[in-house]
């Protein structure tokens, strides 16, 4: 006989009393009938669905029969979100959900017999109670820009993070990031207050890596932003052709910052200088983080309780826009690397690249499927960064696809294991360039370019040496560029120092070298990382935010 658990599993008592509806309905109802939802899709990320619309009153997911029912307040707050998703696709979990009329006036659910009951109802009294306290909360009123303070910056938050992150809740029309009071803040435009009040009431209060970068949002009083440059300080999504701003300029985002009438609740600018990024016309920008889940106007979360129904804080944003990586509670460290180019990839190539973003501690090539491998870093946020810049890139001339592992490690191949040297440990490596939490290194992560930064080049090396090893190994130099010498201090004694400008080139020991492509500085890194210059140098290999 089975038991009451498994009959009450898929909520069969309450299908019962609930219709399945095979058709949508015309006829405007406050109840909201969802279809093709994922079998492991929680109450709370339902009702999150609804909560931009209005206030929800009751909640029935069907698990077994793919179906939910969200019963609204009013008629109104209903047909606002039917009519929303018909211009925009639903998603729970990276799969298309469909939202119709129900033709059920009221959703009446079983008190007792539904053993999803008790986290229904929790999930409701969060999302009313959060619903509830939002007007109160709000600087300028619901509206289209919302105003993000970055508390508790560990490790660098850029403006491609924050529209990877923002992105999952529908189609980021403009940013534009500043530092007041030594926090990095941030402004952010949606086409509707719809999506920008479905990314506050996710994201407010989330940490974007685990235990730091906590995100606090509010509502702006602007309704529209001004953008002037686009570069890794502000951006326009809407208008492409913006020039990047004066590389030369401290207050260069000032200007971008300058009509947004600034005087405003305190809020200002002490903008560093602009540099352009080449982030804009890159290959990955709408997909790193968000292409293994799909794109959404409003996201809902992947294995974890959404902002709202958990302790503030106790989430990764990540996890709360939809981006969380299976595996362990932090995220996965482990990454599965398709489409590679199986003739020419190696796991040392893949460490190098890689590494460029975090310390790679395995890489293994599937042995019977060699265009793929497993690649697992030393921490989740590392795995996120690796994936926002790589998922897409040409490597070797094919676009590899990058994308979180189930696994929670690589397994190193047992004695007698048919391998072929596929699989590689780099635990001790000496390469890592992440060692130390909030390494300096974090802070100069950018998106694949065809300009390399080049450092650790010793005073005996000149720029046709240099270039001359980039040509031996069969690249094509464009460019080159040592970076300008700030001075040597010649001698200090008690009562001074003295400071000799000089623009000896033997001070500089870092330059920008620029190729023919964004595929070939891709290999030119792989393959020239670690080059040793000298008996003491080795040739320190990233990619640069600028141009030459």
């Amino acid at each position: 006989m089975m038991s009451p658990q498994a009959n009450h599993a898929d909520n069969n008592n309450d299908a019962k009393k609930l219709k399945l509806e095979k058709t949508g309905a015309t006829k405007p109802s406050r109840v909201i009938h969802i279809r093709n939802i994922p079998n492991e899709v929680t109450e709370a990320e339902i009702i999150h669905l609804g909560i931009p619309f209005g206030r929800v009153t009751n909640v029935l997911v069907l698990k077994g029969k793919n179906q939910a029912f969200l019963e609204m307040a009013d008629e109104t707050a209903a047909s606002t979100m039917v009519q929303y998703f018909t211009t925009c696709v639903a998603q729970l979990r990276g799969r298309a959900v469909y939202v119709q009329f129900s033709n059920h006036r009221e959703l009446k659910t079983d008190q007792t017999h539904s053993n999803a009951n008790a986290s229904a109802q929790a999930a409701l009294q969060a999302a009313q109670a959060l619903s509830g306290s939002t007007p109160n909360e709000v600087q300028g009123g619901p509206n289209t820009v919302l105003r993000v303070i970055v508390e508790h910056m560990v490790y660098p938050v850029t403006l491609d993070v924050l529209h990877q992150l923002f992105s999952r809740f529908g189609k980021v029309l403009k940013i534009v990031t500043f530092t007041k009071n030594n926090s990095f803040q941030a402004l952010i435009q949606y086409p509707d207050v719809v999506t920008a009040q479905s990314a506050k009431l996710s994201l407010d209060g989330q940490n974007i890596y685990n235990s730091c970068c906590t995100l606090r949002i509010e509502y702006s009083k602007l309704s529209n932003l001004n953008v002037k440059y686009n570069n890794d300080k502000s951006r326009d999504y809407t208008n492409p052709g913006l020039p990047t701003g004066d590389a030369g300029m401290e207050m260069g985002s000032m200007g971008a910052l300058g009509p947004l009438g600034l005087g405003m609740a305190g809020l200002g600018a002490g903008a560093a200088g602009v540099l352009a990024s080449p982030f804009a016309a890159m290959h990955g920008l709408g997909s790193p983080l968000t292409g293994p889940y799909g794109n959404s106007a409003v996201g809902a979360a992947a294995g974890m309780p959404l902002a709202g129904f958990s302790l503030p804080g106790a989430a990764n944003a990540l996890g709360a826009a939809g981006l969380r990586l299976t595996g362990q509670p932090g995220g996965s460290c482990v990454l599965l690397v398709s489409n590679l180019n199986e003739e020419m990839v190696t796991p040392d190539a893949l460490f190098t690249l890689f590494g460029v973003y975090g310390d790679v501690q395995r890489v293994k090539i599937l042995y019977n499927k060699k265009d793929s491998a497993l690649i697992q870093m030393a921490e989740p946020h590392q795995a996120n960064l690796a994936m926002t810049h790589m998922d897409k890139l040409r490597m070797f001339g094919k676009q590899i696809r990058v994308m979180p592992s189930k696994h929670l490690n690589v397994q190193l191949p047992k004695e007698g294991q048919p391998d072929a040297g596929l699989t590689k440990d780099y635990t001790t490596s000496p390469l890592h360039r992440f060692k130390k939490p909030g390494s300096k290194n974090y802070q100069n992560i950018y998106p694949p370019s065809a300009t390399l930064h080049l450092s650790n080049i010793p005073p005996s090396v000149s720029e046709e040496e240099i270039t001359e090893a980039f040509a031996k190994n069969g690249f094509q130099v464009k460019g080159f560029k040592f970076f300008p010498s700030f001075g040597k201090l010649l001698k200090e004694d008690a009562s001074e120092s003295v400071l000799e400008l000089s623009s000896d080139l033997k001070d500089r020991k870092m330059a920008l070298i620029q190729l023919s492509s964004m595929d070939e500085a891709v290999s030119a890194l792989i393959k020239m990382h670690n080059y040793q210059l000298s008996e003491q140098n080795h040739l320190r290999v990233s990619f640069s935010k600028s141009n030459i």
